[in-house]
């Protein structure tokens, strides 16, 4: 199984990053492919701009790595309730290549965040959102207070019942 990670984040020290390579490593059958949506900076969408430019490539080459995976991780982080703009941006581009930007791909949606609300309402648009992007949200898990249940030097859930929660959440790509 290919299975593409990334976070929905384009900070260096991203939690979600760290939450979504990890839980891509709880995959141990799987060929993991770590996106940095970094690497698919582009102009901010507006319908002139697509008008006058056309479509950055990027936008295709990061809708031919989801094509390429055999499913999907996402781990989203939160900014004021709502999905960064790196990811919006990114995803914007995306759909008006192909609306459905998940290709229905099964997928495991993610969030977390240094507070007790865990990113949880990013999470929830995400997952109700994906269904109309042809994504095949098999499950989803918040992880709140990320400093606190996650020990970033040895890259594990410190929290038991949380990673007993994230490895059930995991085995719903087999």
């Amino acid at each position: 199984m290919k299975l593409l990670t990334f976070a929905a984040s384009s900070s260096s020290q991203s939690i979600n990053k760290h939450l979504a390579t990890y839980a891509a490593s709880l995959v141990t059958y799987a060929d993991i492919d770590v996106l940095d949506i970094n690497d698919f900076e582009m102009p901010l969408y507006s319908s002139d701009r697509e008008n006058e430019s056309g479509i950055p490539s990027l936008a295709q080459e990061f809708l031919d790595r989801i094509a390429q995976a055999d499913a999907i991780i996402i781990s989203f982080a939160e900014h004021n309730g709502s999905y960064t703009a790196a990811y919006k941006n990114l995803f914007d581009w995306a759909s008006r290549i192909n609306p459905k930007v998940y290709q229905n791909k099964p997928m495991v949606l993610l969030a977390t965040s240094p507070g007790p609300g865990g990113a949880n309402t990013v999470l929830t648009a995400a997952v109700n959102s994906a269904p109309y992007f042809a994504g095949n949200v098999k499950a989803s898990l918040s992880i709140p207070s990320f400093y606190d249940n996650f020990d970033v030097d040895t890259w594990q859930l410190t929290n038991t019942e949380l990673r007993q929660q994230l490895q059930t959440t995991m085995t719903t790509l087999q």
